[in-house]
């Protein structure tokens, strides 16, 4: 059976929270100098933020009945087949690496880009699934 949702590693946004928490707890109990404090309080506050809401964004692509669901932060798109204009890779070097980006592009001019960190799975492995389903190819 192929897979038909795509999200965050669930063990990647633990450990943001967790790694969170602790320096949370590092910024109020062990951090004495203010600005240190201020620093590691925000950064505390930022990776809780993120880790809250990538879990709350899951799954952040699905196949669904009615088409491609796209879940973010705020809430949740179903994509028809007649919304979908084109889907695609676009693969780039950054850091000595490469990485891959999955872009559906939309009838209403939006561009929906998707990391292997949304997905977690490679982008060519989710392309190929979309491929199957019948989405892939959209447009062109």
């Amino acid at each position: 059976m192929q897979q038909t949702e795509w999200s965050p590693p669930t063990g990647g946004i633990v450990a943001c929270g967790v790694g969170g928490i602790i320096l949370a707890v590092a910024a109020v109990s062990l951090i004495t100098d203010p600005p240190g404090r201020v620093l590691a309080g925000i950064a505390a506050v930022g990776l809780i933020l993120f880790a809250s809401l990538s879990w709350r964004a899951r799954p952040k692509l699905a196949i669904g009945n009615d088409g491609l669901v796209t879940r973010g932060w705020v809430g949740t798109r179903v994509l028809a087949r007649a919304d979908i204009k084109l889907i695609r890779i676009t693969e780039f070097r950054r850091l000595a690496r490469k990485v891959r980006l999955l872009e559906i592009d939309t009838a209403d001019d939006r561009l929906l880009v998707f990391s292997r960190w949304d997905l977690g799975a490679d982008p060519l492995d989710v392309l190929d699934a979309l491929t199957d389903a019948g989405y892939a190819g959209a447009g062109s």
